[in-house]
């Protein structure tokens, strides 16, 4: 028997339906809060939490004095949620993308790892197998972030699944935790700049001269769970993207 859907998620399915039909268009302003508890949608907090659903999964924006609007399918994606702002906002809608959010050229493969700074953090020997996937982020049709995620070879014992690059039936630190009961906590994300490479530029879908360079920003996080350092993530933004925490709140 399926999970009950919780009611904060069908008012926000319903309002989401809603906006693909025209009922709402670009622009529109929804319903105050106060309208729809009174119509018996919901409590204040209940549905609260799905107008913040709809907006970290870009359906609408909110902004103080003037209300919640209906965002343009075709607006340009300025911004890129950062890693924890992901996992905030997985947590929150129960879903892994925004709309209009996919993820494509999925990998997922063992090899030996000759970064000395991703083995340092990994507590590993330089050399060393490790699991490595990745992906890119498309919102809108535009590649947004390149993600990485370096994973220590001791999780495979745990999520064998790993090697596989399609999706997990739940998210990984989510069945690491449920098949080890050690809880994966995150280090604080630590953000820093590099010139990005040939593969990075042409994955974004970016044709400049070989000699101009053209920096990135990067944001890494560090996974542990009891035994030490579980996971490193690597989110690597389109040149101009704003960073935000868009899962927060």
């Amino acid at each position: 028997m399926p999970p009950k859907v919780p009611k904060w998620r069908q008012i926000a399915d319903e309002i989401a339906g809603q906006i693909a039909d025209g009922v709402y268009s670009p622009g529109d302003q929804l319903p105050h809060i106060r309208k729809l508890v009174d119509e018996g949608k919901g409590s204040t907090a209940t549905v609260h939490r799905a107008y913040q659903a709809l907006e970290a999964e870009g359906l609408v924006s909110s902004s103080r004095g003037h209300g919640t609007r209906v965002r343009a399918a075709t607006d340009a994606p300025h911004t890129a949620v950062t890693g924890a702002g992901r996992l905030r906002r997985l947590s929150r809608t129960g879903r892994p993308y925004a709309p209009r959010e996919v993820a494509v050229n999925r990998r997922a493969m063992l090899r030996s790892c000759a970064d000395p700074k991703v083995a340092d953090e990994l507590g590993i020997e330089l050399y060393d197998e490790i699991v490595i996937r990745s992906r890119t982020f498309v919102s809108d049709g535009k590649p947004t972030i390149l993600a990485l995620n370096y994973i220590h070879p001791r999780a495979l014992g745990a999520l064998p699944e790993l090697l596989d690059a399609g999706p997990m039936e739940k998210f990984r630190h989510e069945l690491y935790q449920e098949r080890t009961g050690r809880a994966v906590t995150a280090d604080p994300e630590r953000r820093g700049a590099r010139l990005a490479s040939t593969n990075e530029l042409s994955e974004f879908g970016i044709d400049v001269p070989p000699d101009v360079a053209v920096p990135v920003l990067v944001l890494r996080t560090l996974f542990r769970d009891q035994e030490g350092p579980l996971e490193l993530w690597e989110d690597i933004y389109r040149p101009g993207m704003e960073q935000v925490d868009q899962g927060s709140g």
